[in-house]
């Protein structure tokens, strides 16, 4: 009877222990498992990041290149548009050097015309060959005055200038003994040097 008292006693206490056993097998699972979180590990992140900054550049490229444009060119035109915090604003476009200006056309056609027009000498230096050419076509006329008469006054009107067109021009009257006046349009070409009266178109 005691020996069949102690073997129950055995086999309860192995059960016991392959509980034990079996709970902490349990326990060390839950815990293998990875935490539950709202931010995903660093790896999966930088992953989404990478897929996400492709596909960008993806659209780009196709949207830009249907338009005719190279996609390398297009994607550094998006990252150049968005400047660096801090940075210092973008200069403005810079003006064309080296042309004449405004000021300069006008200080030189009030200059080259006078008051009685053009010297010999002015119109052998300062005169443009496309316009000597537009004279020597025309011998009975004098193509830079419009007329064959002196002037007894002549006024350079103020100067527009066309950066893209290449030329700066003014209006030109020239005042007449007997109490008319004639206009004229004086041009330059911006990048003349020296700096000289390309043409002349006369009014009417």
């Amino acid at each position: 009877m005691f020996s069949l008292f102690r073997t129950a006693r055995v086999r309860t206490a192995r059960v016991r222990t392959a509980r034990v056993r079996t709970a902490r097998v349990r326990t060390a699972r839950v815990r293998a498992l990875p935490p539950t979180s709202a931010h995903p590990p660093a790896r999966t992140t930088a992953r989404t990041a990478g897929r996400a900054a492709a596909a960008l550049a993806a659209v780009v490229a196709v949207s830009v290149t249907a338009a005719g444009a190279q996609p390398a060119e297009a994607v550094a035109q998006v990252v150049s548009a968005s400047p660096a915090a801090g940075s210092p604003p973008a200069a403005s476009t810079p003006v064309v050097t080296g042309r004449h200006t405004g000021p300069q056309i006008h200080r030189f056609l009030a200059w080259f015309y006078g008051d009685h027009g053009p010297t010999p000498r002015q119109r052998e230096q300062n005169v443009s060959a496309f316009l000597k050419e537009k004279q020597d076509q025309n011998p009975g006329q004098d193509v830079i005055l419009c007329a064959q008469n002196v002037p007894q006054d002549i006024k350079v009107g103020p100067v527009t200038v066309a950066q893209s067109a290449g030329f700066g021009w003014a209006t030109v009257t020239a005042y007449w003994a007997d109490g008319t006046t004639s206009t004229s349009t004086a041009y330059v070409a911006l990048d003349s040097r020296p700096i000289e009266l390309h043409d002349v178109v006369c009014a009417g």
